[in-house]
């Protein structure tokens, strides 16, 4: 399972809508390590002002891998933390994921490039 969903925010959800604060609290809640890794690349990138700032730090375990690749798997969680922080996500790998400032179109273009993910491979992450 992805989340762990309140059973308040269920019923909020079988009602209809959900806002973006209450489905970011629950991502918040369910995947830490996922959320944690997220708002640190964010402040990173605002305290350098480079266009992007990316995580090249494994997991320390299989729980912290499997909530950043839930996370990062999900287009409604993305979508919900892009526009939260006003960020764009990339992901490469079983850690690397990647904070880009919205205009830094040229910089996010060569992270998600082919020839990016091949020279990104190593035989550590053929199993992540």
């Amino acid at each position: 399972m992805s989340l762990t969903v309140p059973n308040d925010l269920l019923e909020r959800a079988r009602a209809g809508e959900v806002d973006d604060e209450s489905f970011l609290a629950c991502v918040r809640d369910s995947l830490p390590y996922a959320w944690e890794t997220i708002c640190r690349l964010v402040e990173e990138r605002k305290r350098t002002g480079a266009p992007f700032a990316d995580n090249q730090v494994p997991p320390p375990d299989e729980t912290a891998r499997g909530q950043l690749l839930r996370c990062m798997a999900s287009d409604a969680m993305r979508g919900a933390i892009e526009r939260h922080f006003g960020v764009r996500l990339a992901f490469q790998n079983c850690h690397r994921v990647a904070v880009f400032d919205p205009a830094a179109t040229a910089a996010y273009a060569e992270f998600t490039s082919p020839r990016a993910q091949l020279l990104n491979q190593s035989p550590e992450l053929v199993d992540c």
